[in-house]
């Protein structure tokens, strides 16, 4: 058995690019056992030497400020030196934008990078690969994290041996920011993504979870959330392509391995990426989002070839398919610009499901050493091929329809200047105006109990919608959701029952709270006289009372829905203040 799983190791051993010369060896080439990884400090160093030695091709720059107080850096690598956006679209050229060490405790993509730019740029050979794409690279995003190097917080993860910490210096995952942009560092990679607007992106992982034969796994873009015409390209051009590709350079891939079941083999689920994470922002932009997730138990040196690898990989599939990339997300975007309604949640479609060839290790259970009770292992002396269920399709749970505009009052200044950061224009009313509009008003949500990246989430929103004539003020901004508009961005984060919607995410909060009040034995004279002016609201009393007793043998809380039902009931709690307008041209 041990013969025959070396030879098939052997099988599967990549192929190593050409070593570079002394000079230009990265921390990980430099140590023989291919156990570290580079610090902050020598890889933005190994970038500034790169860009001395070939100004021609590399340029690097900085991008914005983090919360580590360190700039976040850009790498721009082209065959003519061009790192202005405009001119790169103007020579029809792709842009790949590579992001790394967003969590520095899965630092693979950081060496990988500082290998792929050098190779790019001394082995002529491979320079064609830049002819019609531009590569982009953050060489470490979270710079906080990777300061705050330890040898210890990784308990599950083989090498290197020393890394730096999920959390930046906030604490903050900024895996889960990418809507909130609470942090510098999200706020710098906005402008930033912004302003190259990648045709495809992709963020450097390392895995938890199960054990399994694969060095590489991979997280896509949900194809169910994209455009027809880009999920259709992923599906059945660029994965394919890009599968082949690695499974010739010996590494094959599984998509990543996530399961409801006690094991892989109880079937595969596609990671639904809603806005909050970096694929599932890039999203919203028409933009092809990866996550390459190594695997944890395998070594670091083969984690990182496998990750040099994948970009390399990724470089070439998008230079041969440069057209048919160019062609879907046009065909996105003319999509966008002319939809509807939008999804804003989704949930697992169990009715359809692929098949994919698994290869994993026959799992069962022993004593626990610690407790005694079963304990789940893999026996990495049975490994196995076998059919797997991959389900991979999601659908809508909840929508909404594309109003004209947004209206959002002056005063929510933060949402304003998030909404400016990723793209949006807002206009601001040049006097005051009434107009008819659609107002939510919150009627029951669902919060966290724990807080969650700093917020107690908001969840399962139910709204009433009402059309009320409403002035807004000069100096307030209007969103039209037109052409040129990133409108799933508009609608993913200023529809409240949107996933990550700024609601959810606890932006407008303080709308949650009444800020006046009654006194019981004052009020009780007021609703009595209520009451009988109002024979409506009495027959609405007394049908909840009919219809719930321990509603009708609750003083207090009849007293309360008189006043909440009243004009007394202050008219801005549980109103949402951003309104939807439903006319034509421009708010007049």
């Amino acid at each position: 058995m041990f013969a025959i799983l070396l030879a098939s190791l052997m099988t599967l051993a990549p192929t190593l690019p050409p070593a570079p010369a002394p000079a230009w060896r990265t921390p990980f080439e430099n140590d023989p056992a291919g156990n570290t990884t580079a610090t902050y400090t020598e890889c933005i160093a190994y970038y500034q030497k790169l860009a001395a030695a070939y100004p021609q091709h590399l340029h690097l720059a900085e991008a914005g400020p983090t919360d580590a107080g360190q700039p976040l850096h850009e790498v721009v690598l082209s065959a003519d030196g061009d790192a202005d956006p405009a001119s790169t679209r103007r020579k029809n050229r792709r842009i790949l934008f590579i992001q790394n060490g967003i969590h520095p405790g899965e630092p693979e993509g950081i060496d990988a990078s500082m290998m792929l730019a050098r190779d790019l740029l001394q082995q002529k050979s491979w320079q064609k690969l830049l002819a019609n794409v531009t590569v982009v690279i953050v060489p470490v995003y979270n710079i906080d994290g990777m300061l705050n190097r330890n040898a210890t917080t990784r308990v599950n993860q083989n090498g290197p041996a020393a890394y730096g910490f999920r959390g930046n210096a906030r604490h903050l995952d900024l895996n889960r920011d990418y809507i909130k942009q609470e942090s510098r560092n999200a706020r710098s990679f906005a402008a930033l993504f912004q302003k190259w607007q990648p045709d495809i992106f992709v963020e450097t992982h390392t895995s938890n979870g199960a054990d399994y034969q694969y060095t590489m796994t991979l997280i896509a873009t949900q194809h169910s959330k994209l455009a027809p015409a880009l999920g259709t390209y992923l599906q059945r051009q660029l994965l394919p392509a890009l599968y082949k590709s690695m499974k010739q350079k010996k590494w094959p891939m599984t998509p990543y391995v996530d399961f409801e079941g006690p094991t892989p083999e109880s079937g595969l689920q596609a990671f639904l990426e809603s806005p909050r994470y970096s694929t599932g922002y890039a999203a919203l932009f028409n933009t092809i989002g990866f996550m390459p997730e190594t695997h944890m138990l395998k070594a670091f040196a083969p984690r990182v070839h496998s990750t040099y690898d994948f970009l390399k990989t990724m470089l070439e599939t998008v230079g041969q398919q440069s057209a048919a990339l160019a062609a879907a997300r046009a065909a996105a975007a003319a999509d966008m610009a002319a939809q509807t309604t939008f999804p804003l949640t989704w949930a697992l479609d169990d009715s359809q499901h692929e098949t994919v060839q698994f290869r994993g290790y026959e799992a069962s259970h022993k004593p626990s050493e610690v407790s005694g009770q079963p304990r789940l292992y893999y026996n990495r002396a049975a490994p196995f091929t076998r059919p797997v269920k991959y389900f991979n399709t999601f659908k809508p749970t909840t929508t909404a329809s594309r109003p004209t505009a947004y209206l959002i009052p002056k005063a929510w200044g933060e949402v304003a200047e998030t909404l400016r950061r990723n793209g949006a224009t807002l206009e601001p009313l040049a006097h005051d105006v009434t107009v008819p509009v659609e107002v939510y008003h919150f009627e029951e949500f669902k919060t966290t109990p724990k807080a969650f990246e700093g917020h107690y989430v908001h969840s399962q929103v139910r709204l009433r919608t009402t059309t009320e004539t409403t002035t807004f003020h000069q100096g307030d901004f209007a969103v039209y959701l037109d052409a040129a508009a990133p409108s799933r961005y508009l609608m993913e984060t200023l529809e409240p029952q949107a996933t990550d919607s700024f609601f959810a995410w606890g932006f407008f909060d303080s709308v949650l709270q009444q800020k006046e009040h009654f006194s019981d034995y004052v009020f009780e004279d007021l609703a009595a006289d209520l009451l009988r002016r109002d024979p409506a609201l009495r027959q609405r009393l007394e049908q909840l009372k009919a219809a719930n007793a321990a509603f009708a043998a609750n003083g207090p809380a009849q007293l309360e829905w008189v006043y909440l039902n009243s004009a007394y009931h202050e008219a801005g709690h549980n109103r949402y203040p951003v309104a939807r307008w439903l006319g034509t041209g421009r708010v007049q």
